[in-house]
């Protein structure tokens, strides 16, 4: 909350129109919800976002949806139909929408006659972000766009796993989640030029592919300027050691010696001063050429020790060591319940429901969870009704032709 005003969260007044679908344009509205917009999500009378039916469900509720449909009002709106469309406008001008969001195939909202012309006609100044595979222009631009496709294309794949074994995806949407960051990142730069430079709204053209292309490091540069194409190495990069390693009590840790000092404490730590000075461990590029040796050397010294004992004495000495986590030990973790990175969430239906808080953490504006996920439609009376004044004769009539 602001320090002046301790109800106002710094998006308050913001409203963003959701028209996302599955994971990356819904939580570009998720993270601006998160800080106070009034987001709106529009979803298909028939069935809502698909995130409603993906993952895990507990008594048929779906549990992914906590995250990306929380601090959202839900309405239902066929915008494949032409009342849809008529109605999508208005709402978009009553609202005096400043975000619109869409995740469509490219060229869909220009058939469905919602234009970007048409939206910033509706509501001058509104920022329209367009989220597709891979993007609204090029020769791909047709083709259907999923997370997983752009972790291959991004050239992710092709570099995660080892280097005996297959190319590699993530269990989890990441194209789809740094395509978001990136998007949000994108809107409030738009808004901030919009309201501080005196400019008008803009369009945002989102990709899955490049957010996760940019992120592959110095790929690009090393290919570019030395030929070298990246390929699969397993856990290893460029210093050494850095591996994970299995503990005495079948428990796993990490350790990153990323720097010569770092190195040199875990040489002395493990009792093998000599590692220091060896030819083949000296300074860092040699220990990357003899990196299977070496994490044979570390392997055996953190085999023959517990893990809380590998982790103590490493700690100790000043050495970047960490547990391999999962989410049961996350789920109490002491570091982050003192952070707060857990939140509970009251749900109608689910009771209280543990999730991530929200992020980033900000000392004077920080953001918070202020209602969990809606059910399909939830608010259509209450935009509908109160923000378009449509009476219940015209709701009802829009109900039975399947547009609402």
């Amino acid at each position: 909350m602001t320090a002046g005003d301790p109800g106002r969260l710094p998006l308050s007044g913001l409203t963003v129109i959701d028209c996302g679908m599955v994971v990356a344009g819904p939580m570009i509205a998720t993270l601006l919800g998160d800080f106070g917009a009034d987001v709106i999500k529009v979803e298909n009378p028939q069935g809502g976002d698909q995130m409603r039916n993906f993952g895990r469900q507990r008594d048929g509720l779906p549990l992914h949806w906590q995250l990306l449909g929380r601090n959202k009002r839900s309405i239902t709106l066929a915008l494949s139909k032409k009342a849809g469309q008529d109605l999508f406008l208005r709402l978009v001008e009553a609202t005096r929408a400043d975000v619109v969001i869409e995740s469509f195939r490219p060229g869909t909202f220009e058939k469905w006659n919602l234009t970007d012309d048409r939206l910033c006609a509706a509501s001058s100044g509104v920022c329209l972000i367009h989220v597709s595979g891979f993007g609204q222009t090029g020769p791909y631009r047709e083709r259907p766009g999923f997370g997983t496709l752009a972790e291959a294309m991004s050239g992710f794949a092709n570099v995660m796993g080892p280097a005996d074994g297959p190319p590699s995806l993530p269990p989890f949407p990441l194209a789809d989640s740094i395509a978001a960051l990136y998007g949000a990142l994108g809107v409030m730069i738009a808004l901030y030029h919009r309201d501080v430079g005196g400019a008008g709204g803009q369009c945002l053209d989102v990709s899955l592919l490049e957010p996760l292309f940019a992120l592959l490091g110095p790929h690009l540069v090393e290919y570019d300027q030395l030929g070298v194409v990246a390929v699969r190495s397993g856990n290893r990069t460029g210093s050494a050691p850095r591996n994970t390693y299995a503990t005495r009590d079948d428990r796993w840790v990490v350790i990153a010696a990323s720097t010569q000092s770092i190195a040199t404490r875990l040489f002395q730590v493990m009792g093998r001063p000599e590692l220091i000075d060896d030819p083949r461990f000296s300074t860092n590029p040699r220990r990357v050429q003899n990196v299977e040796e070496l994490d044979r050397i570390v392997g055996a010294w953190v085999g023959e020790r517990s893990e809380a004992d590998v982790i103590e004495l490493l700690l100790e000495a000043g050495v970047a060591v960490a547990p391999i986590l999962d989410v049961r030990d996350l789920a109490d973790d002491a570091h982050l319940r003192h952070r707060g990175t857990i939140a509970t969430v009251s749900d109608p239906d689910l009771g209280e429901v543990r999730v991530p808080n929200v992020l980033p953490s900000l000392s004077e504006t920080p953001g918070a969870i202020r209602s969990s996920a809606p059910r399909l439609g939830q608010h259509n009376r209450e935009i509908y009704q109160d923000a378009l004044g449509l009476s219940e004769d015209e709701m009802e009539a829009l109900r039975q032709e399947g547009v609402i």
